[in-house]
């Protein structure tokens, strides 16, 4: 059976917006700010230059699909705040775009019980935030307030009851994976959780090429989505590990180098299975 491995090079452009958001109101440090502006302006440009020399089309969150306005967690606003940072945030992409967006990636990978209704309100065709699986597509399911969160103060009564069947919307979800994201392990970043900053990078790139070798060895077709920050990945100690990557994973047959709607597409079209979820009674 021939293989075909979809590699996505997901690229969040957050540029100073998650320093300007400092999510506890505080002021914004100036240092982080201008962490941003090394990404925004000389880690982006050695991607871009990286991605020329390997003829690869990579997704850019913030020109081929959103990323928020500042970085805000989904879960922390409420709905209407939501639909007002979607509507922000697609008008400025079309006015530098001329198109509307197709695809999202939640900030943090932080999803609200809403976010998936907002985004087929808003015509997004595929988002880029949760976990059901690790390498197939899958269409999203709406959550909703199909969970009863487990409140301390109440009688365990109350949240010991089934999850309820969810809802399957039109949203396409490309997988995303922590352990395929270079921020965590990266990206030193004092004061926010799950923020390590100081791994060997060539610790990383094993931990890639393990997972991505599994899953070659696993599936005949699978998508492979690399999440990565021009403010991190285009630092001089991780661009060296980004080349090494690229030859491992051009020594494997069948590996194509595609944007995220491209994947979306194809799993709509029928060539890509993807993957069905039974959730909930």
């Amino acid at each position: 059976m021939t293989k075909r491995a979809l590699v996505c090079y997901c690229v969040d452009v957050d540029g100073c917006a998650i320093w300007i958001n400092t999510q506890d109101g505080s002021k914004a440090n100036a240092s982080n700010i201008s962490r941003g502006i090394f990404g925004a302006n000389v880690g982006l440009e050695r991607l871009l230059k990286f991605f020329g020399q390997h003829d690869v089309k990579a997704t850019f969150f913030t020109k081929n699909g959103l990323h928020g306005y500042t970085h805000e967690r989904a879960s922390l606003l409420t709905e209407d705040q939501q639909r007002k940072v979607m509507a922000k945030s697609i008008e400025v992409y079309k006015d530098f775009t001329g198109k509307h967006p197709r695809g999202w990636a939640a900030p943090y990978w932080d999803v609200s019980p809403v976010s998936m209704q907002i985004m087929e309100d808003f015509g997004i065709e595929y988002d880029h935030s949760l976990m059901h699986h690790d390498c197939q597509p899958y269409y999203a399911s709406d959550v909703g307030e199909s969970v009863v969160h487990t409140d301390y103060s109440e009688d365990p009564d109350t949240w010991m009851v089934p999850m309820k069947q969810h809802r399957v919307t039109k949203v396409v979800k490309i997988p995303a994976n922590w352990d395929v994201d270079d921020w965590p392990p990266l990206n030193p970043a004092p004061g926010r959780a799950g923020s390590h900053g100081f791994v060997n990078p060539r610790d990383v790139q094993q931990v890639w090429e393990d997972q991505f070798s599994y899953l070659y060895e696993e599936y005949d077709t699978f998508v492979y989505c690399i999440s990565i920050h021009p403010q991190v990945s285009g630092k001089s100690k991780v661009m060296p590990m980004h080349q090494r990557f690229m030859e491992f994973l051009k020594k494997h047959d069948g590996v194509e180098f595609v944007p995220a709607e491209f994947v979306c597409d194809e799993f709509k079209a029928g060539r890509i299975s993807g993957a069905t979820f039974q959730m909930g009674v």
